[in-house]
């Protein structure tokens, strides 16, 4: 069994910043992939970023070129920097990681853009 804790969610104004972490409860081997994905009410969840090993990092469409996905292998924690943030970037942003086959996701952070 893993646990996710995430921490960094909040309200931010459009254009803004915000950094999310999630740590897993266990060390983690680097080799496992770890990563965001987000949810808004009514639309099936979406992957924002993912990482491995602390390099291949794969980013959706949506958020290439303003997020960046990091990991912290020492400490079994990823984080994911959000800048020059939009309203459509407004979800609940949930932490993800893969072990033997397994999912495993966080509680959620909710990530709110608006003036």
């Amino acid at each position: 069994q893993v646990q996710l804790v995430e921490s960094g969610g909040g309200l931010v104004q459009p254009g803004g910043s915000l950094r999310l972490s999630c740590t897993a409860s266990r060390t983690v081997f680097s080799s496992v992939p770890m990563g965001w994905y987000r949810q808004v009410p009514g639309k099936e969840r979406e992957r924002v970023a993912t990482i491995r090993s602390g390099r291949y990092p794969t980013y959706g469409s949506s958020v290439e070129g303003r997020f960046t996905i990091s990991r912290d292998n020492a400490k079994s924690t990823v984080y994911l920097q959000m800048n020059d943030l939009k309203a459509e970037d407004t979800a609940v942003y949930y932490c993800w990681l893969r072990v033997e086959s397994r999912d495993y996701w966080g509680q959620g952070t909710q990530v709110t853009v608006s003036s």
